[in-house]
């Protein structure tokens, strides 16, 4: 089709045909398909599904081009293999480490930042920042600078990861264009690549984020979804569970101590979550009916619950996790 309008929020090609198909506007002077236009103006949400399958398919079309990449990622969700879209993508690549204004205050940036490049994967930088505070986006941007290799910056990672959030901050402060990004607190918000013209020596192309689809997001409901999000600072949480004691989050996860001596979780998640412990394991079973997983934790680890946040656990000990069988779990070295 000769002269092809795109969805200025999502990306996808505008038609007035079929209300049913992606893209839908009821006229093709709209500069929204229907469903940005009601996201951006009714706060309502409907799902699109693609697989992501597709999405590789455009990650493998960057990796073609020599452009510089940011792969922009969720500090509080840190996916478990960083290396699977560096290992797709052959270009230079900063890694941008989002929303660290939810993380408490008291966490230093250095450490995260070591923490990263002690994992080997090869980034040209490892950048912290927080798009929703406006937080060390200039030094991002000298650094996009330096590490140009053209015009055009492809901007990659999984949903939910903050990178339209970071765009728009990017359009607001430097440049003229009134575009703006539809975003959304759940996944699959963008649809296809959308190009933004910043200035003479930035473009920006947004491309469809990675489905995470062991996160708890796509089980739960949109009121949920938007409890688990965190909007402000976490105020972690510790408990001081002994042998036979557990933890529930709402109804999405219980954890039971089963081995080992006195131990510390401290959790850093959204504090509008409803946390409750139960001081004896065998009166109550409660969330016995899910998916239950044994970890061997080890001194000073993280278990990582995916789209939910993550527990560090001080001591070595035993843990029966209940949780729908479709959610990732995992556990790593101690980020904090």
């Amino acid at each position: 089709m000769e002269n092809e309008k795109k969805c200025l929020g999502c990306g996808v090609t505008l038609q007035d045909v079929n209300v049913l198909q992606e893209g839908y506007t009821t006229s093709l002077e709209n500069d929204l398909c229907q469903r940005c236009f009601r996201m951006k103006n009714y706060g309502e949400y409907q799902v699109v599904t693609k697989s992501n399958e597709e999405y590789l398919n455009i990650l493998k079309d960057v990796a073609l081009t020599k452009d510089l990449v940011l792969y922009v990622t969720d500090l509080l969700n840190l996916e478990e293999n960083l290396e699977e879209i560096r290992n797709l993508i052959p270009n230079k690549m900063i890694l941008v480490l989002n929303k660290i204004d939810v993380l408490p205050k008291s966490v230093k940036e250095e450490k995260i930042i070591r923490y990263l490049e002690s994992m080997n994967i090869h980034f040209e930088e490892v950048i912290v920042i927080s798009a929703n505070k406006n937080y060390n986006i200039d030094y991002l941007l000298k650094r996009i600078k330096y590490h140009q290799t053209s015009k055009n910056v492809y901007v990659v990672g999984h949903t939910n990861a903050g990178k339209s959030s970071l765009i728009n901050k990017i359009i607001k402060n430097y440049s003229d264009n009134t575009q703006e990004l539809t975003m959304s607190p759940l996944p699959s918000t963008t649809l296809n690549m959308i190009t933004i013209e910043i200035n003479n020596y930035l473009t920006l192309i947004d491309t469809p984020g990675l489905v995470e689809s062991g996160s708890i997001l796509n089980q739960v409901d949109e009121k949920m979804m938007k409890k688990i999000s965190p909007k402000k600072e976490i105020k972690p949480r510790t408990y001081q569970l002994r042998k036979g004691q557990s933890i529930v989050i709402e109804d999405l996860i219980r954890i039971d101590y089963v081995e080992g001596e006195k131990n510390s979780f401290t959790l850093f998640m959204s504090n509008d979550l409803k946390v409750k412990r139960l001081l004896n394991l065998f009166n109550n079973e409660e969330l016995y009916d899910k998916n239950k997983i044994t970890y061997n934790m080890k001194y000073d680890e993280d278990l990582v619950i995916s789209g939910l946040g993550f527990i560090k656990i001080v001591s070595k000990g035993t843990i029966d996790i209940y949780i729908d069988k479709d959610v990732e779990t995992f556990t790593r070295r101690s980020l904090i």
